[in-house]
């Protein structure tokens, strides 16, 4: 019976992924052939999961007016976190208005799909510029401003007015870079009815890098750890789904069941002055390859080991992308590195790899949402943990230490080139300790279970909005 079962279950493998994929995943496949094989779809990957239903919690927004100013409409976490929240709202009967601060000169197939799906949940779609925007902005109940950039919207757009939306401006942060620290995109952050950021490291960097640097007091700042959606947790939930994806993806690899995989799945980034940027791809490599000096220097009977780098682009040919892949030819380890192309579907991913690396660089991760999306498929997480010299000295960048415990759902280790060694031997110690490994996993999936779901996010979510329409009446 259970042969028959998952047999069925290969026979819709298609069937199965389309029924959990977020709404952007889908409409990423929509826009391409009928025939593609969604785990090699040139599209940016999305952490965004969209539930079929809204939280009770979110009720009393029925018929406010919101309105949503983005910086972009992309395919990146900020923008589809936003759309995410509109869904919401609209599932409670919310009337959600979005616009789109900056577009391509061009016409965008992304822009042009993400739209449309804005359209068909009754989100409604104005112009960043024009009387439309400036009365729907003045009418509204709530403003949510998504990232530190949509700032220059207030000024550009509702000029001698904005001192009368700020009161009811909700401004979503969720970056932890230097240059977003600049006057032409914050000045008016003092003045809002509050700021809602992803982690608590992050809104002390953001309270100590405005006061210090810019002179400039944070408004009320609220914290909302993200969660995964119902789609996503059915799927990590459901053994016969991940074992026909986990199949379908280490065919398309062509690598075996027993080997074990160690994945990074994050968007390339690029190189300036030699410094390694975002998400550390690069450091990653190193120390996948120093593990298997480790296992060879050792003679450690494991199972093969592979690395998945998920985020790449090859026909971008970045300078980033390019130095990765000679480092992989000089040091003969292609049998062993596995570059997949952008994609929104990473469940499948998640579903077929062993551990998980999270290796960003610099502050770190203002959240990491892909982090608490893994541990949702039992992985453990391999985790950068940065040291900031300043105010903030001992305490983690970025949201990671708000999501792994050390030693129990993940091991922790260095950011920057000192790391790459203490990644190699964790590489090493989880291949080798497969109880470790499971149990990790085991602990990292109650730990979701308890703090990273759905209806946590919107729980938190709803005290923010209260607060800011209480403030907003005022």
């Amino acid at each position: 019976m259970a042969k028959h079962s998952v047999a069925m279950a290969k026979k819709r493998w298609p069937i199965i992924l389309a029924s959990f994929l977020s709404v952007s995943t889908v409409t990423v496949l929509l826009m391409r052939a009928t025939n593609s094989d969604s785990c090699n779809d040139k599209q940016i990957r999305s952490s965004v999961q969209v539930g079929s239903a809204a939280s009770s919690s979110l009720n009393f927004m029925k018929s406010k007016l919101v309105l949503m100013v983005s910086h972009e409409l992309s395919l990146s976490g900020g923008p589809l976190l936003m759309m995410e929240l509109a869904f919401l709202l609209r599932g409670v009967g919310s009337e959600v208005v979005w616009i789109t601060n900056r577009k391509p000169g061009e016409p965008d197939e992304v822009i042009y799909s993400l739209e449309n799906k804005l359209l068909d949940r009754g989100v409604q779609v104005f112009s960043a510029k024009g009387e439309k925007a400036i009365d729907t902005a003045l009418k509204a109940d709530i403003v949510v401003l998504n990232t530190a950039v949509a700032g220059k919207w207030l000024d550009a757009v509702l000029k001698e007015k904005v001192a009368r939306v700020l009161p009811k401006v909700l401004w979503w942060i969720h970056e932890m870079r230097g240059h977003y620290f600049d006057m032409g995109y914050v000045k008016h952050l003092p003045f809002v009815a509050g700021a809602m950021i992803d982690s608590h490291t992050t809104a002390e960097y953001w309270k100590n890098r405005t006061k210090e640097g810019l002179k400039l007091n944070m408004p009320e700042t609220f914290v909302v750890h993200l969660g995964n959606s119902k789609e996503l947790m059915e799927v990590a939930e459901d053994s016969v789904a991940k074992r026909v994806l986990r199949e379908h993806v280490r065919e398309s690899l062509g690598v075996r069941n027993d080997d074990l995989l160690f994945a990074i799945i994050n968007t390339l980034g690029d190189i300036i002055a030699g410094v390694s940027r975002g998400k550390g791809q690069d450091l990653f490599l190193q120390a996948f390859y120093e593990s298997l000096q480790l296992i060879q220097e050792k003679k450690l009977q494991l199972p093969s080991l592979h690395a998945v780098v998920v985020g790449s682009d090859f026909s971008a040919q970045t300078k980033f992308e390019m130095q990765l892949r000679k480092f992989v030819i000089d040091n003969k380890i292609q049998d062993r590195v596995h570059f997949v192309n952008k994609t929104l579907a990473v469940a499948p991913y998640l579903a077929s790899i062993d551990v998980l690396v999270q290796n960003s660089q610099g502050r770190g991760e203002c959240f990491g949402r892909i982090t608490i999306e893994a541990m949702a498929f039992r992985l453990p997480v391999l985790s950068e943990v940065a040291f900031v010299r300043s105010q903030l000295l001992g305490t983690a960048a970025g949201g990671t230490m708000e999501i792994v415990v050390n030693g129990t759902t993940g091991l922790l280790h260095p950011a920057g080139k000192e790391g790459v060694t203490p990644l190699a031997k964790n590489i090493v110690k989880l291949a080798t300790h497969v109880e470790k490994r499971l149990t990790m996993g085991n602990k990292g999936y109650e730990r979701v279970k308890e703090r990273f779901m759905e209806h946590h996010m919107s729980q938190r979510i709803a005290l923010v909005l209260k607060e800011v329409l209480r403030k907003a009446r005022q």
